[in-house]
């Protein structure tokens, strides 16, 4: 049996929906790099990959609400009108009705014409399901379009992973168009687009696995921090995929090997990771983080010159 045909068997000459969760880059200084944040996010649109901003990529948890508003405009202003993006909703730290919160953040996002991803809440932990699913379906109600959030708690304390009737409630509210999937659990996955398939086939799992990228094999879309690494790189990965090219295989391996060197342990100081990689081959002005986020040891540069390399920069 040849090669090509082994992809056709799996879910091979499918297109992928992929999305990069885009890095928020600043100066020397410690300012925020807006030049380069924008053309960034214009050479992610290029490449064919759809951006995601505010995200935890961007230090959504770290941003004050005038700064998330400004990367909603700087987004807007770099992409245009007419180009789809996504944005998160998060409201973890804020206080009022949780309902409230999250239409509020939605309602600024579509305003810049965004589509919302809801971060989790740890005051929905531990509730009923059914408590859970009526607070999205309240949150949703009349938005064109949500993305609903699943984060394990290793990339952030208010996440959680839904037990399986949370997520079947949620794939029942018109308004969820997908989901993002972050367990960094494989077996998790399959059982989440198992259930897709037999309940709302047209329901997106976007998978966050870092350390899993070939979950498109399986039949899920992407939203990864790793993206935003080399956006077209990934682009390209995907193109191999859905024509059924065998060499889709050598560089979804390159990507992997990446995404196994930044998503290391611990795993949270990846952004930092993505800085020194975007400073090296040239399009952040320097490798500097958020200054409330972890960062990699000073040889980091060292192993990531040698993953740039593999994938045929420097």
């Amino acid at each position: 049996m040849k090669i090509e045909d082994l992809i056709e068997r799996s879910r091979g000459r499918r297109k992928v929906d992929g999305i990069a969760a885009a890095l928020l880059p600043f100066k020397s200084d410690g300012s925020i790099a807006v030049d380069a944040f924008q053309k960034h996010l214009r050479l992610t649109h290029e490449a064919g990959l759809g951006n995601a901003v505010n995200m935890d990529t961007g230090y959504v948890n770290y941003l004050t609400e005038t700064e998330q508003q400004q990367v909603l405009q700087w987004t807007r202003e770099a992409l245009g009108t007419a180009t789809r993006f996504f944005a998160g909703a998060y409201i973890e730290g804020l206080e009022g009705d949780v309902v409230s919160l999250y239409r509020h953040q939605m309602d600024r996002i579509v305003a810049h014409g965004g589509t919302p991803i809801m971060f989790q809440t740890s005051r929905l932990h531990g509730q009923d399901w059914r408590k859970k699913v009526s607070t999205y379906l309240a949150a949703c109600r009349g938005y064109p379009a949500v993305m609903a959030f699943e984060l394990a708690p290793i990339f952030a304390p208010n996440g959680e992973i839904f037990d399986n009737s949370t997520f079947s409630g949620l794939m029942d509210i018109p308004e969820l168009m997908g989901l993002k999937h972050s367990s960094l659990d494989r077996l998790k996955e399959i059982e989440r687009l198992v259930l897709r398939d037999a309940r709302r086939p047209d329901f997106r799992i976007y998978t966050g696995n870092d350390l899993g990228i070939n979950m498109i094999e399986y039949g899920s879309d992407y939203l990864l921090g790793l993206a935003t690494f080399t956006p077209e790189k990934f682009a390209e990965r995907d193109q191999l995929w859905e024509s059924g090219d065998a060499r889709y295989y050598e560089l979804s391996d390159s990507l992997q090997h990446l995404g196994n060197v930044a998503f290391r342990q611990p795993i949270p100081a990846y952004k930092h990771s993505a800085a020194i990689f975007l400073n090296l081959i040239g399009r952040v002005p320097s490798d500097r983080t958020h200054s409330k986020s972890l960062i990699r040891p000073v040889w980091e540069a060292d192993i990531l010159r040698s993953c740039a390399q593999r994938l045929g920069y420097l």
